[in-house]
């Protein structure tokens, strides 16, 4: 490539690297940089009620007594020893003796101090949702999910719109995969479709290994359809994307009623309709319907078994389910790792990420240029990842494409550092230093191992500086952390 002088479109340039933000964005930070406390033998179950999830004819909740379903029994027995339409669910689990269960009533946040933050467990259940989550929430289960959570979303029919506010579960869901600030592209390989399917009892595929499948709380056959939806699979997008139960007559990347997948670290699952785990009990008023001990599906064993995956306290598949299994799952940690989300994820100075005709990416539209504007100048960019303890391999890789128009062959008059800091901004390590002594045509990968960096939290920054004279342009693309 050529040497271009890049034009100035700013100012200052804006340094913001997690780890390092202002009070007014402390939501932001605490939810970048936490990571999911582990659990010795229990197993941390938070059921989210902070959504409309009581509107109208539903009662998704496992207890009326929150944020501990304890206080309204200690010792349940039966499901009318909590009162709920999820209350099969909840005393189910309490009764293995191996779980820990609370309701969330206010926002989702991730890093901060309250009971019901989501550092303090393993696993989300988000039963129909009713309203839209906040960008901060949204940024807030993607990151938990990312370092190691697990996910379980729970959809109903389109026009579902139980508080009349808009917005239902279908749209709701999808806003969180498609409108974040963590990932964007598609980051769990599945859509949800806006369908209303009046009834059906979805039947699981053949796989005796799958640990949702055929669990501890027994073996999946069928499932019930009573007015719900389906979703489609994108496994170009997520490979690890998985159809478990689908709809009479399809099969493939489509009529998916029950999907897991991965994200990060963590684990995922998405069922297409809320009658399946509804016991028939709960509030007074509330018309209800028991399709937890249907004797036509097996909702029960489904839902366990999920549960039991998602937290990681299965024995097999899947990641670490947010501190509670052994078992690392081999993936790509990074978010919008080919920047073809745009300026998003990652943590930029003005115009860095950008789709300029004037550079080329490697793969896609967009990539990040560093510096390349013949005046001083410092361009940073970076992201907060968590590397599982539990994985022995964490290799960063990126191409770099670096151009200049300095003549010298001896003198370093621009640079571009690779380095590793902690959650306060203190560099670990600098894994490389690049200079205007490095250009060439093309990309090339660089790679190094943060294998020592396991269990931790950490930023991982690139800092391009630029002397006052010539322009040197430090081009990245095609990022990756691969863990396994």
């Amino acid at each position: 490539m050529p040497a271009l002088t890049r034009s100035r479109h700013r100012l200052t340039t804006a340094v913001a690297v997690f780890g390092l933000l202002t009070t007014g964005a402390a939501v932001v930070q605490a939810t970048s940089a936490a990571t999911p406390a582990h659990a010795a033998t229990t197993h941390r179950i938070l059921f989210d009620d902070g959504h409309a999830e009581e509107a109208g004819n539903a009662d998704w909740i496992v207890s009326t007594s929150k944020p501990d379903p304890l206080s309204e029994d200690s010792s349940p027995s039966a499901e009318t020893d909590w009162t709920g339409a999820l209350s099969s669910w909840g005393v189910d689990l309490q009764k293995t003796g191996s779980y820990s269960i609370k309701t969330a009533t206010s926002a989702l946040t991730y890093g901060g101090s309250s009971t019901t933050d989501l550092s303090n467990f393993d696993e989300l259940v988000l039963p129909e949702p009713n309203t839209l989550f906040t960008t901060a929430e949204k940024t807030a289960i993607m990151n938990f999910v990312k370092a190691g959570g697990g996910l379980f979303m729970i959809s109903d029919h389109t026009g579902a719109d139980r508080n009349s506010d808009g917005e239902d579960a279908v749209e709701i869901l999808n806003d969180l995969m498609t409108n974040n600030s963590v990932d964007s592209t598609d980051p769990f390989g599945f859509s949800i479709d806006a369908l209303d399917i009046s009834s059906g009892n979805p039947a699981a595929i053949s796989d005796s290994s799958d640990p949702v499948l055929h669990g501890s709380f027994g073996t999946v056959t069928k499932s019930l359809i009573a007015d719900g939806t389906t979703a489609t699979l994108k496994p170009a997008d997520n490979s690890a994307v998985k159809g478990l139960l689908y709809r009479s007559g399809y099969s493939g990347n489509t009529g998916a009623f029950f999907a897991t997948s991965t994200f990060g670290s963590g684990r995922v699952a998405f069922w297409g309709d809320t009658s399946p785990v509804d016991d028939g009990t709960g509030q007074s008023g509330n018309t209800l319907y028991d399709g937890w001990n249907d004797t036509s599906a097996t909702n029960a064993a489904l839902a366990l078994n999920a549960t039991e995956w998602l937290a990681g306290a299965s024995s097999s598949g899947g990641g670490d389910g947010g501190g509670g299994g052994t078992t690392c799952t081999s993936s790509q940690l990074l978010g919008n790792n080919g920047f073809e989300s745009g300026n998003t994820t990652w943590s930029a100075s003005s115009g860095v990420i950008t789709n300029s005709s004037s550079q080329s990416a490697r793969t896609g539209s967009y990539y990040a240029w560093l510096d390349g504007y013949g005046t001083a100048t410092t361009d940073t960019l970076s992201q907060a990842v968590t590397i599982p303890s539990d994985c022995t391999t964490a290799a960063l890789s990126f191409y770099l494409h670096i151009d200049t128009a300095e003549t010298t062959t001896s003198t370093a008059y621009d640079t571009l550092k690779v380095q590793v800091l902690n959650s306060s901004g203190t560099v670990l390590s600098t894994l490389a230093t690049y200079s205007n002594l490095n250009a060439a045509s093309g990309y090339t990968q660089r790679s190094f191992s943060l294998a020592s960096y396991a269990g931790q939290t950490v930023t991982l920054k690139f800092t391009g500086v630029e002397g006052s004279t010539l322009q040197t342009s430090f081009v990245v693309d095609d990022t990756a952390l691969n863990v396994s």
